[in-house]
């Protein structure tokens, strides 16, 4: 039996985290992992293994911070989504500019 080659990333652990958590936004906004998957260009597959703590890739990284246009920078921090935010509309209660 050939065993498939367990996925590395060059993200750190809490990076890959909040990666996932944008990933859990957008799958919301998008109303499923196909449809996100299809945005992103990736297997759905592939999505559902990374968010359920699969290694999140480089790439993928930068796939999910072109879709939405924030820096990679924002999503490695956690800046993307904000943390109060909707995952519906992306409103965040208290601030002036949504």
């Amino acid at each position: 039996m050939v065993r498939a080659r367990a996925e590395r990333s060059d993200l750190t652990k809490e990076e890959q985290a909040r990666v996932r958590t944008a990933l859990r936004f957008l799958h919301t906004r998008f109303q499923g992992w196909e449809p996100l998957a299809k945005a992103l260009r990736v297997r759905h597959d592939s999505l559902g293994v990374v968010a359920r703590g699969g290694a999140v890739t480089a790439s993928l990284t930068f796939r999910v911070a072109r879709l939405v246009s924030v820096g990679i920078d924002d999503l490695l921090t956690g800046k993307y989504p904000h943390p109060s935010a909707c995952p519906h509309c992306g409103h965040v209660p208290d601030d002036p500019a949504t």
